[in-house]
Parts: C-alpha cells; sequence; structure tokens
C-alpha cells in the first residue's frame, strides 16, 4: 500500500461524497457517544448524582479538549513529506503534553473544590464523584489529539474510510467496558462511564496510528520538502493558534445559550427540551462538521466543485430537517422517538423550526473555513468565530432581556443570528480577496 496524496482524475460530486460519508458517520456514531454512555449511567444506582458528576466531568475535559480539536484539520493541511510530519508530530505532542498538565492541575483537589463547589455549586458528595470521573479522564484529551493527528494524515491521503473504522473500535471499546464493569463490578456510574470513555479512546487512537502506519511509512520515505512547508515551531504555532483559539470560543457557545435558557421565560420547559432540540438538529448538521476535511483535502483537485458540492449537501440537510418540522412527521419524532410530552413536544417545535437553516449554514461554513486554512489565514476564522460568540450573546440579552421571550425561542434566534453574522462575514472577507486579486 502507497500514499495517494493526490490524485489526476476529475473530481466529480460521487467521488467527493464517497469521500465524505464515512466522515459524516463519524461525526453520527460520535453524537451518540455521549447519550450512551449516559443510558447506561442512568440504570445503575445513585443515577440523578452519578449522571450529574459524570456530565460535569466530560464537561470539564472537553473544555481541556478544546485546544486540540483542530489537530485533524491542521494534519490535514500541513503534513506533506517527512520534514512537514516530524515537525507537527513534534508540535501536537507538545499541545498533548499540555492539555494533560491542563487536567492534572484541574483534577487537583483545591482547584477541583474551587471549580466544582464554588464556581459551579456542586453538592460535596456530587463534587466528589466528579473528581474522581476527572481523575479517571486525564488521558483522554491527549489520546483525542494523539488520533487525530493520525486521522488527519488518513483523510489528506483519501483513506477517510479508516477514519470511521476507528470510531467504530472506538463504541465497540466503550460497550464492552461498560457491560463488563456493570456486571462484574459495584462502581458508581460516574466511575464506570469514565473508565468506558477513556478505554475507547486509547484504543481508538492505538487503531489510528496502526490504520496510518503504511501512510506514514511512505511519507517518511518522502525526502523532498514541499514549497510552503511549515517547518519551524513557531510557524506551526502561528498557523495553528487562531484555530485552537476558534475551537476554545465554540466551546463557549453552549454555555452561553445555557445561561440564556434559564433566564428567559418558561425555564423549566426550556431547559427540558434543549438537549432533544440540540441533539435533532446535530443529526442534520453534523454532515457539515465533517465537510471540512473534505474541502481541505480536494480543494486542490477542483474547489468549485468542492464548494457546490458541499452547498448541495447543506441545501439538502435543511430540506430533511424541514421535512421533519413541518409535517406530522414532528410528533412521531418527539413525542414517540425523543419520549417528550406533548406539551413539551410543542414547545421544542418552535426552536427546530427557527433552526431549520442550520445544517446549510454548517456546510457553508465549512466551505468558507476551507479557504482561509488553505490560505493559511487562519486568524480570519478566529474573527468570525468571535462575532458569532458576539452576535449569540447580544441576540441573546435582546430577545431575553427585552423581548421576554421564551428561552429555547430565544436560544434558537440567537445561535441562527450568531452563525449567520459568520457566515457573512467570511463571505464579505472572501469577495473582498476576490476583488483584490483581480
Amino acid at each position: 500500500m502507497t500514499a495517494t496524496p493526490a490524485r489526476t482524475e476529475p473530481l466529480r460530486s460521487l467521488s467527493i461524497i464517497l469521500f465524505w460519508a464515512p466522515l459524516a458517520a463519524t461525526w453520527l456514531m460520535m453524537a451518540a457517544e455521549g447519550p450512551y454512555i449516559a443510558a447506561i449511567v442512568a440504570r445503575m444506582p445513585g443515577a440523578a448524582r452519578n449522571l450529574a458528576a459524570y456530565g460535569v466531568a466530560v464537561s470539564l475535559a472537553w473544555l481541556v479538549e478544546s485546544p486540540i480539536m483542530m489537530l485533524l484539520s491542521a494534519a490535514t493541511a500541513l503534513v506533506r513529506d517527512r520534514a512537514s510530519y516530524f515537525a507537527l508530530r513534534r508540535f501536537a505532542t507538545i499541545l498533548n503534553v499540555v492539555v494533560t498538565f491542563g487536567m492534572v492541575v484541574l483534577a487537583l483537589p483545591p482547584v477541583f473544590h474551587f471549580v466544582g463547589e464554588t464556581l459551579i455549586h456542586l453538592p460535596p458528595e456530587i463534587a466528589h464523584l466528579a473528581r474522581a470521573a476527572t481523575l479517571i479522564l486525564i488521558p483522554w484529551p491527549a489520546a483525542i489529539g494523539y488520533r487525530r493527528f493520525y486521522q488527519g494524515i488518513l483523510v489528506s491521503h483519501h483513506f477517510t474510510r479508516r477514519v470511521a473504522y476507528g470510531t467504530v473500535v472506538r463504541l465497540v471499546t466503550m460497550s464492552l467496558t461498560a457491560g463488563v464493569l456493570a456486571l462484574t463490578t459495584s462502581l458508581p456510574g460516574a466511575i464506570l462511564g469514565a473508565i468506558a470513555l477513556v478505554s475507547g479512546v486509547l484504543l481508538e487512537a492505538g487503531a489510528s496510528r496502526w490504520m496510518a502506519r503504511h501512510v506514514v511509512r511512505s511519507i517518511k520515505e518522502s525526502g523532498v520538502v514541499a514549497e510552503g512547508t511549515l517547518l519551524e515551531l513557531g510557524a506551526i504555532f502561528r498557523f495553528y493558534s487562531p484555530l485552537a483559539l476558534t475551537s476554545m470560543l465554540s466551546m463557549a457557545l453552549g454555555p452561553l445559550v445555557t445561561f440564556g435558557l434559564g433566564r428567559g421565560r418558561a425555564p423549566l420547559q426550556s431547559l427540558a427540551v434543549w438537549p432533544v432540540v440540540v441533539s435533532t438538529l446535530f443529526l442534520f448538521r453534523s454532515g457539515g462538521v465533517a465537510y471540512q476535511e473534505v474541502g481541505i483535502a480536494l480543494t486542490a483537485r477542483g474547489g468549485e466543485r468542492v464548494r457546490r458540492t458541499g452547498v448541495s449537501l447543506g441545501v439538502l440537510a435543511t430540506l430533511a430537517l424541514a421535512l421533519l418540522a413541518f409535517t406530522p412527521l414532528e410528533t412521531l419524532w418527539l413525542e414517540r422517538i425523543s419520549g417528550l410530552s406533548s406539551e413539551l413536544a410543542g414547545f421544542a417545535i418552535w426552536p427546530i423550526r427557527l433552526l431549520v437553516l442550520l445544517p446549510f449554514l454548517e456546510y457553508l461554513l465549512s466551505v468558507q473555513r476551507t479557504t482561509w486554512i488553505l490560505a493559511r489565514r487562519t486568524g480570519v476564522i478566529t474573527v468570525a468565530t468571535a462575532i458569532e460568540s458576539g452576535g449569540l450573546l447580544l441576540v441573546l440579552l435582546l430577545t431575553v432581556g427585552l423581548l421576554d421571550l421564551a428561552g429555547a425561542v430565544a436560544g434558537a434566534i440567537a445561535l441562527i443570528a450568531g452563525r449567520l453574522a459568520a457566515n457573512v462575514f467570511l463571505s464579505l472577507m472572501g469577495r473582498r480577496e476576490s476583488t483584490q486579486a483581480r
């Protein structure tokens, strides 16, 4: 087997879709990971406190992990030859050490006491469980950074199916670990969930490295340094730091919306239906999240075709969501499948309808980001995310404070307004660059 980073045959929409489909499936499977473990924890003794502790630990781990989320995109864009492989691997290793150190500091008793009990106001019993789960999750961010580095190499060399295979390994490992521990031990649910999560991620990281072994061998045998290759850690840092900041800003969007849910009208109903709203939306927009790597890997072979295909997929995703949101399927989905009461289902449908354009905007955002990543002007992406965060907060304050809307409705309006602001900014920046290039 040899690496195949460049191909000369004409790029067709079907080829793009076949390249994209395993990545989209990966994001769908990852979306199922959290609810799946939570469902196991919910069926164990002390479900309420263990679910709370597990949720806090995972949320904190996600926050610490956020700087390494873009390593997949970075590896896809930057690893071209032996020199760039070793340069980015050194950078990724440093980044993984930093996030691991962050997890260790977070798990220290004084620090976690301040975060868990002082800031989050957890009861002492739940804070104790959450800290124990956080200790178990210490290897989690670095394992994710390690496997995202090698997944990026797989994507850039057109082995996207192997990325999906790795996710299958992760889910199977989690399932087996959780099942065995539930049957053979009396561990608290939060501890069991954390062990299952870490086991799955560690084995997926190892599987990703193993599946990339032939590609890595081919890269190491390449002695030619491609033009424009980033070899200095400082240059890589300047390229990557805006992407890391983008991930961290994106992580702040969820807490911002939750802040609004609890302060708008009908806070209890809003908080109750919001997880269903978010999970429903993610089913239709997850493919758009995956499309960023498609653009990075394939734009050189046919940028206009990649853009048109991404936009077309976005239109189809939004139409599919509209079919669910504006037809009797809404009752089937919200009441029969999601398990909401008829009252809560009626409350949830309007936020979903207001967000019906979000899948299209997700695909569009990935297409727009691709341009700036390939141009190595990642700071533009950070500015767009800051505009999205600021727009979301501004609209949230307006809809909750002045208009006194229900929290879930206000959150939906704020989400779509923030994303539209980011899309418009990137579109205007793209047009300005095109004008200046003429």
